[in-house]
This record gives C-alpha cells, sequence and structure tokens, in this order.
C-alpha cells in the first residue's frame, strides 16, 4: 500500500468530520498526480461520486486551495503554498541539530528535504566549514530523478507512482551523468532500498557527491543528505557516512513524532 493510501485508510472511521477528511483526501490525490488532475480521475481513484466531487472542488476553489484550469481541470491552488511553507519552517527548526551533527562528524555539508507533488524541496541546511563545500539554498526545487534526496525520497514510492511522476516531469539532464531512462531509475530506485541509501554520484552538478537516506515515519517524505566535492565523498568514505545518516534519520524521525500533536 503506498503511503498516501496508508494514511487515507487511517483516517477513514476515525469519527472525524466527513467533508473535511474528504477534502483533504481530494487534495492529496491531485498532490500524487503532480498537482493537476479532472473529475472524472478525481471520480475513480476516490470512490466518491461527481457531484460530491464537484461540490467539494467548488468549495476549496471559493477558498483558494484550488484553481480551475481553462480546460476544466483542477490544480493545486497559490494558498497551499503558504500553508506548506509554514508547515516547513517547523520541521527545518527541530532538523537544524541534527543536521548540525551530521556537518560536526562528517565535516560536509548537510541537507534536508520533503517531497512536495513531483518535486523534492530543500526545507533545511547546515553548511560544511570547509571553504570548499556544497550549498544549496533552502526552498530550491528539483526534479528528484538526479538528486540524493530525491531519490531517497523516490524510494518510499511504488514503482508505479514513480514512473507516473517521470511520466509528467520527465528526466531532463543537468549534466552528463545524469539517469535519463526510467528503467534504469527504476532499478537504482530497487538497489536504494536494498541498500538503505541513495547516491547523487556527479548527476545534479559535476564535482558534486551526494549520499541521502529517508527519514522513517515522517509525517511527510522526508530525507536528508550528506553532501560535498567528490573527491571527499567517496566510496570509503560512504561506508562510514550511511550508518550515521541512518542514526540521525532514526534520532530526527523520533524528534518529529515527539513534537507531532498527540
Amino acid at each position: 500500500m503506498a503511503p498516501s493510501d496508508e494514511r487515507r485508510a487511517a483516517t477513514a472511521g476515525s469519527g472525524g468530520v466527513q467533508s473535511l477528511e474528504r477534502a483533504f483526501d481530494l487534495l492529496e490525490r491531485m498532490a500524487d498526480a503532480g498537482g493537476v488532475i479532472g473529475l472524472s480521475e478525481l471520480a475513480s481513484t476516490s470512490g466518491l461520486p461527481l457531484p460530491t466531487i464537484h461540490r467539494l472542488m467548488r468549495t476549496l476553489v471559493a477558498c483558494g486551495y484550488v484553481r480551475q484550469q481553462p480546460n476544466r481541470r483542477y490544480a493545486l491552488g497559490p494558498r497551499l503554498i503558504r500553508l506548506g511553507e509554514s508547515a516547513a519552517r517547523p520541521l527545518a527548526t527541530w532538523a537544524r541539530p541534527h543536521l548540525a551533527r551530521l556537518v560536526e562528524e562528517t565535516g560536509e555539508t548537510a541537507n534536508m528535504a520533503l517531497l512536495d507533488g513531483d518535486e523534492a524541496v530543500y526545507v533545511a541546511q547546515v553548511p560544511s566549514r570547509h571553504s570548499m563545500r556544497m550549498f544549496t539554498e533552502v526552498g530550491r526545487r528539483a526534479q528528484p530523478h538526479a538528486t540524493g534526496v530525491g531519490k531517497a525520497l523516490l524510494t518510499q514510492r511504488s514503482d508505479t507512482e514513480v514512473r507516473a511522476l517521470l511520466a509528467r516531469t520527465g528526466m531532463p539532464a543537468a549534466t552528463d551523468r545524469t539517469l535519463t531512462d526510467a528503467d534504469a531509475l527504476i532499478g537504482e530506485l530497487a538497489a536504494a532500498r536494498e541498500a538503505g541509501y541513495a547516491v547523487d554520484d556527479n548527476e545534479q552538478e559535476i564535482g558534486v557527491r551526494c549520499i541521502a537516506v529517508p527519514v522513517p515515519d515522517s509525517p511527510t517524505p522526508a530525507a536528508i543528505s550528506v553532501s560535498g566535492p567528490a573527491g571527499r565523498i567517496t566510496d570509503e568514505s560512504t561506508a562510514t557516512v550511511v550508518p550515521l545518516l541512518r542514526e540521525v534519520a532514526r534520532d530526527l524521525a523520533a524528534s518529529l513524532a515527539a513534537n507531532q500533536p498527540a
């Protein structure tokens, strides 16, 4: 079962307000579809009758959380950006001490990213103290197929979901090392799930390597990484970095869980 389906199953019959549960379910289905979807697609995936979906979507449009395009399809609306940015701030606050530990023990830049629609968005970073270091602006978005954190995030999705995402976004090459074949990426993700970590090997930027792991049981799909010059992030150093990343990811997951409302 996909993570989004697990969340829906968990809320079903929870005693909540049904219209709210249905509205949020539709928003999540829109996000899973890349942010744009038609009523018929929502009806086929949600099982709700069209009149119900239409009524809920009208309300979401009126509130600014969804907008209707000229082709009559629906897209996630701009008011969700404000909510997402506000939600990311406490995540960044809780993550920063854990990222600082990674920097302290590896000497390299540490990042945290979330999967937002079809993109990886960087929400926190603690930079390396080296003069030559990796720097990614917080708030930057990247297509996940070419980044370590993006691949780690995709390992939390099924192959079907990954292929659907790639069909929507394509696989543009950032460097001559970037994977541009869906089957090759699916194979690499399978290996990453088995190994417990993902690698960006000069795929986003020549001369830069990144080692990333997913944050287990995060309230929203998240990953953390260590990145730096390829001359310092070597195959040999990976053997040391990966266990540390996993330990920090578990500690961060516990911190996030402790700060969730009861």
